[in-house]
Parts: C-alpha cells; sequence; structure tokens
C-alpha cells in the first residue's frame, strides 16, 4: 500500500456508520458507498478501496445476517443457494472481465434498476410472506446467485442491490426476509473475494478493521429502522438508493466516454 494514503480513524469510522446504517435498513453489503467513500473522499486507490470494503463487509454481513435471524427474517435455505450460486458467478464474472464488452453490460444493468426503481413504487410485499422452498425454487435460486455473482465480478455491484428486489418480486419474498437473507448470502462472498485479494495486496486490513467496527456496530440501527418503517415506504427509501447508484454509474460512465 502507498504509505501516503493513509486515512485517519475517524474518517474511517464515519465511512463505516454510514456503510452499517445502510446494511441494516436496506439488506446491501454497504460497497456502493464504502468505495466511492474510500477512493474519492479519502483518496484511496481504487483497487484497495474495493478489496478493502469487501473485507469490511464480511464482519457487517454477520452481524446483520445474525441480527435479522434473530428476529426470523432470514430464510437459510433459500440463502445457502443464493450463496452457492454466487461464489460461482463471481468467479466466472471475474474472468469474463477482461473478454466482454463491460460497457454493454452496465447499461443493460442500468436499465434493469430504472425497471427496479419503478416497481418498487408499485409492488409492496407483505410482511408474512415467505420464500416457497421447492426444487424449481432452488434451482432458480442458485441461478438468480449465479447471475447476480458474474455480475459483481463484471461490474463491481454489491449482490444485494440485484437479489432484495429480485426476492420480492420474484419469489413472494417480504421486504425484511428479502434483506436478512441478501446480508446471510453475502458472508461466503465476502470471505472468498478476501483471500484473493489479500493474495493481491489489494486490502488495507486496518482500514477494513475500523470500517467494519463502524458499520458492524450500527447495522442493528439500519434494522431497527427497517422493521419499524412500513413495507410501501421502506420501497420508497430503497428506490432512493437506487437511484444515487444508478446516478452514480451513469455519471462514471460518462466521464469514461471524455
Amino acid at each position: 500500500m502507498n504509505q501516503i494514503v493513509r486515512p485517519g480513524f475517524l474518517p474511517l469510522l464515519l465511512v463505516g456508520i454510514a456503510g452499517g446504517i445502510l446494511s441494516g435498513l436496506f439488506g446491501i453489503g454497504g460497497g456502493t458507498i464504502i468505495v466511492p467513500a474510500l477512493a474519492l473522499w479519502l483518496s484511496m486507490p481504487q483497487k484497495l478501496s474495493a478489496g478493502t470494503s469487501v473485507a469490511a463487509i464480511l464482519p457487517t454481513a454477520i452481524v446483520g445476517a445474525t441480527t435479522y435471524g434473530l428476529q426470523g427474517h432470514v430464510d437459510w435455505i433459500a440463502g445457502a443457494c443464493l450463496a452457492v450460486g454466487i461464489v460461482a458467478g463471481a468467479q466466472l464474472g471475474a474472468a469474463l472481465l477482461a473478454k466482454l464488452p463491460v460497457g454493454a453490460i452496465q447499461w443493460g444493468f442500468m436499465g434493469f434498476l430504472a425497471i427496479v426503481i419503478v416497481s418498487l413504487w408499485f409492488v409492496v410485499p407483505q410482511r408474512g410472506d415467505e420464500i416457497e422452498i421447492s426444487v424449481l425454487t432452488v434451482i432458480m435460486l442458485i441461478v438468480t446467485g449465479f447471475i447476480t455473482g458474474v455480475l459483481s465480478g463484471l461490474l463491481g455491484v454489491g449482490g444485494g442491490v440485484v437479489v432484495v428486489p429480485v426476492l420480492m418480486f420474484f419469489f413472494s419474498s417480504s421486504d425484511l426476509i428479502a434483506k436478512g437473507t441478501s446480508l446471510f448470502m453475502m458472508i461466503p462472498g465476502s470471505i472468498s473475494g478476501t483471500i484473493g485479494n489479500f493474495r493481491r495486496q489489494n486490502v488495507d486490513l486496518r482500514a477494513a478493521a475500523i470500517v467494519g467496527l463502524g458499520a458492524c456496530v450500527f447495522v442493528p440501527v439500519g434494522n431497527f429502522f427497517a422493521v419499524l418503517i412500513d413495507p410501501f415506504w421502506g420501497n420508497v427509501a430503497f428506490s432512493i438508493y437506487l437511484v444515487f447508484i444508478l446516478i452514480q454509474m451513469l455519471v462514471r460512465k460518462l466521464r469514461k466516454k471524455k
């Protein structure tokens, strides 16, 4: 790591707090906040920011999944199926990164986000809804995880951004189960990613520990508001967050054209 780039404890902690609240509130890893904050605000190299974010997400996902799980809001079978798919898909996505026209995939993903954003205003899951597990459902969950993993490897997007709305819309999951299951799914993926990034020296363990600490403490805060908020307004808040991600991707895309 470049010794000049050495973010202070407090800024890293604040990044972790923001990531933790968003993780608990939306069932995401928080990387869409952590990576830009480390790279743009704290001037950490892009690859190091991404690797550090993946490492920080591990304890965040563990605490988040535990918090949701203790409330009965994790479908462990569905989460395991998604995890199998996402670990395999992420490896393929990373391998295809240098071979596929990522630009076209990025535009397609942004189109997907736009559709999800609109849908979140009209499709509201019921809090009592659960995922019905069958052989077909298991296969579909593994495929969903695989596709999510490929997108993660190609675009660097967090799995929760894709999985949470998919579980609600296509698997009839409640919003809380979708979020808790998403966090559980991220645990093996984060372990795999962190090992790979550590071998490539793309992880700042000190920064990851501080960000992870702040995130872990505030994940339950995000969860508290997720449970408290009506599902409709939870969808509205999630759609606003997705708009932020969509704008972020669009700005990066347009800047590369200049």
